[in-house]
């Protein structure tokens, strides 16, 4: 019976396309448990694939791309993989590790083994970098800006590398920023909330400046990223100005005119003096943003030193980043 039921179900969705739980229930004739019993076994074995949120869930016939054999990994090839891979599908799946640089592979038709190596090769590149897990971005942005108002620059990572596309943490911040999705938002932040502790401790940070976003969204990555990383540091207040017409820094590809935006979109709303300030965005492009913001908070005597973080930024100098 059981197999019977499995086979019916199986044959109602490949007819369908797709199915809904209550209609299986009314196709079948039996209850919503068994049916609930059903599916999850055929999802377990790779049948099924549930796709859509509470209340519009849907059941397909799952498809997996066909993986070629996997060749075994060098343990410590394979514990890289397994630690910085991060892919999230076109149909909005979370991959992770070596199950998801298998399906990458596979998408591309590359050698699995072949491809791992020169997967670790390049991050090592780009690591070196890298210290203490910090990349410092700062003589970059002084062969940008004639004057500089931070007294130091670090991103958590590149957004993106050559070849395998965006880092791990670039992916996050893409899609946790566009899908508005609040258990992304959180992973993202448990991500870094070690390094920015560390970044705290090491300059004796005594307040906090997230960057205010330009584009409205009912879910805002900064403002959740705040309220996830819950330090109990005091907040400096940075407005951004609404203007007749919405600029996004993204949409200027001009360094004077980012520049520009920052200086006339940006105020510090603050009285309060302390001795070093913590600037937090999520993306770091040409730099005028935070540039422009330590400028408002020097010239207002709120802060002796200023150091900003972003969770990613360009590795080709400060180029625009237009995707976040």
């Amino acid at each position: 019976m059981k197999t019977d039921t499995s086979k019916n179900i199986i044959e109602f969705i490949r007819a369908k396309d797709q199915a809904t739980v209550k209609e299986l229930v009314s196709y079948l004739n039996i209850s919503y448990q068994a049916i609930f019993k059903q599916l999850k076994k055929l999802q377990n074995s790779g049948q099924l694939k549930k796709i859509g949120l509470a209340p519009k869930v849907f059941y397909i016939i799952n498809q997996p791309i066909e993986y070629s054999k996997i060749e075994k990994l060098d343990k410590k090839i394979a514990q890289v993989i397994e630690k910085n891979y991060f892919i999230i599908t076109p149909a909005g799946e979370i991959k992770k590790g070596i199950l998801g640089f298998t399906y990458w592979c596979a998408k591309q038709n590359l050698s699995f083994k072949k491809t791992a190596i020169e997967y670790v090769q390049t991050l090592d590149k780009y690591n070196c970098y890298k210290k203490s897990g910090l990349i410092s971005g700062l003589q970059k942005m002084k062969n940008t800006f004639e004057r500089i108002n931070l007294d130091k620059l670090y991103y958590l990572d590149f957004y993106s590398i050559e070849r395998f596309g965006k880092t791990r943490l670039g992916q996050m911040l893409l899609y946790a920023k566009q899908s508005q999705n609040r258990i992304l938002i959180k992973e993202l932040a448990e991500e870094i909330k070690p390094l920015v502790k560390k970044i705290i401790s090491k300059f004796k940070i005594n307040a906090i400046g997230f960057v205010s976003p330009t584009v409205k969204r009912e879910v805002q990555l900064i403002k959740e990223l705040k309220n996830f990383l819950g330090f109990s540091l005091p907040i400096i207040t940075i407005i951004k100005v609404k203007t007749p017409i919405i600029i996004p820094q993204k949409t200027l590809n001009k360094l004077k005119d980012r520049i520009e935006n920052a200086q006339s979109t940006f105020i510090i709303d603050e009285n309060v003096k302390y001795n070093n300030i913590l600037l937090i965005d999520d993306a770091v492009g040409s730099g005028a943003t935070l540039n422009e913001i330590a400028c408002q908070i020097k010239k207002k005597n709120i802060a002796k030193k200023i150091i900003g973080l972003a969770i990613t930024g360009s590795f080709k100098g400060f180029d625009v980043i237009s995707e976040v």
